[in-house]
């Protein structure tokens, strides 16, 4: 066998990382209920992901779409030990969904994008954890299946690039390490798959702040709401340069956006129900995708989506792993172990990361986040150091409802927030409520979202907004605060649900 070194990355690794040989998570146990029935597995197995903006495949018409899998090793990591079967009833499932930049018969050698999908062993918690592209992480040495080659471990590497050492294997065995989790699937898709899939559910609705039109990716938008599709769709996911700073940060903000929304619209319109839609967006996914090996192994996944269809659209949760630049190349990013080790430690231990009522019924259509729960009182807010009579807020009413400047403006007001101003009603409405703060404002912003129990990832910096600036949406149209739709605690990103919109590069 040869031997060469890979290519990306370089430099001192931080803290060590520990053999992960013998690391499980808790809970899990070796399953002896397989059966011959592999293609009805392996189609549940995917319906599953559904409501994490994954694929779906329906129980249907098995063997026409049995033939469609492409398979690789599941963990390239030398010493690693073979995941163990899970049990789709009793124990927690980690599935690692991919996606590459190969299109048009172009093979690739990276992953654009990689997501850590965790199924709670009860189902209610959907976890799904974004690594940025630019992540700089200890590689492991990993073997080609197909070549024999194999690549020496790395101190530290870019982890989008360990696709191309040996196959999706590797950055399973590189993400094992990093997390301490033992990966149990993987899923690998390409451009073609989530254009199809698009098509297929009839646009998935985004939303933008100012129309945005990046020539590097084609996504050309409207200010406002879009049902995108086909090349849009694609588009909207892959811009670099259309969202937030230009850089990865805006990139993931919105792919998690969209995935979000995406899983608002399978709830809303029962396709884990319809066995027809769910043949039809088996066909279109199946061609384009990639599983491990054993993924046909696992048994009784058809039980496991029909559990998923009922979770809480404030516990599936999508987050981005906490990281930080690199001292060395500031283009790079490490992760920021403090920041990142509870969540880990939550992923290996089986708890979710979003605090969300369940028992609440379900919000009024009005809001536009059917299934979200009804509105609770805010927890008691931490002292600041920010004055509430120092802040300059204007409001403006975007919710589609006469009246809720006032409304929001009169609370405010009681609050302490004497400076704040109604600016009437804005040029459109919007489905989402956001506070926009200008440079040196940030502080008294998220002051602004504790006070309305406002998620933080709808506190929005904007570089032609003076002050503070709160745009009432559809998500508030009653009450004095907004009703939970899901705590992430200091973690970056969002629910299922809560809508967000995209602010333009440069806006």
């Amino acid at each position: 066998m040869s031997s060469r070194r890979a290519a990306t990355g370089g430099g001192p690794l931080g803290k060590p990382t520990a053999d992960q040989g013998s690391a499980e998570p808790s809970g899990r146990h070796l399953s002896t209920g397989a059966s011959g029935h592999t293609a009805l597995k392996a189609i549940a197995a995917v319906l599953a992901l559904v409501l994490v903006g994954g694929v779906v495949f329906g129980a249907v018409q098995l063997l026409r779409l049995r033939g469609n899998f492409d398979t690789q090793p599941l963990n390239l990591g030398s010493g690693d030990a073979p995941a163990e079967v899970v049990d789709t009833n009793t124990d927690p499932m980690q599935i690692l969904v991919l996606g590459t930049d190969e299109r048009d018969g172009q093979n690739s050698n990276n992953s654009d994008v990689m997501m850590l999908v965790n199924l709670s062993a009860d189902r209610s918690n959907v976890t799904v954890v974004s690594f940025p592209r630019d992540l700089l992480v200890p590689l492991p040495e990993c073997e080609d299946p197909s070549s024999g080659t194999v690549y020496d471990a790395m101190d530290l590497g870019q982890l989008n690039g360990a696709l191309g050492n040996g196959g999706p294997g590797c950055t399973v065995a590189a993400i094992n390490d990093v997390t301490g989790l033992s990966i149990d699937h993987f899923m690998m898709a390409d451009f073609d798959a989530v254009k199809e899939l698009s098509n297929t559910l009839g646009g998935v609705e985004v939303c933008v702040n100012q129309p945005v039109d990046d020539p590097l990716s084609g996504l050309d938008l409207p200010a406002g709401v879009s049902s995108v599709q086909g090349d849009q769709a694609l588009a909207f996911l892959r811009t670099r340069h259309g969202f937030g700073d230009g850089g990865d940060e805006g990139r993931i903000r919105a792919q998690q956006s969209f995935l979000a929304s995406m899983v608002r619209k399978v709830k809303e319109e029962g396709t884990l129900n319809n066995l027809p839609k769910l043949y039809s967006l088996a066909e279109t996914v199946t061609k384009n995708l990639t599983v491990d090996d054993g993924l046909a192994d696992i048994p009784d996944l058809v039980s496991l989506a029909t559990r998923l269809k009922d979770v809480d659209l404030g516990k599936v949760a999508f987050v981005t792993v906490p990281v930080m630049p690199y001292e060395y190349d500031t283009n790079r990013l490490v992760i920021n172990e403090e920041a990142a080790q509870p969540l880990f430690d939550a992923l290996v231990s089986d708890q979710g990361v979003s605090a969300a009522e369940t028992s609440a019924p379900a919000a009024p259509a009005e809001t536009g986040t059917p299934g979200a729960p009804a509105a609770t009182e805010p927890a008691a807010v931490e002292p600041t150091a920010v004055d509430p009579a120092a802040v300059p807020v204007t409001l403006v009413n975007a919710s589609g409802k006469a009246g809720r400047d006032a409304q929001v403006l009169e609370f405010l007001t009681s609050k302490g927030f004497v400076q704040a101003l109604a600016g009437g009603s804005a040029a459109a409405e919007s489905p989402a409520t956001q506070i926009f703060y200008g440079y040196g404002y940030e502080e008294m912003a998220l002051e602004v979202a504790r006070t309305l129990n406002i998620p933080s990832v709808q506190v929005v910096l904007s570089a032609v907004t003076t002050g503070v600036y709160l745009e009432v949406g559809a998500d508030f149209a009653t009450g004095s605060t907004m009703r939970d739709l899901g705590d992430l605690g200091d973690l970056d990103g969002q629910t299922a649900a809560q809508v967000t919109c995209q602010s333009a590069f440069g806006n």
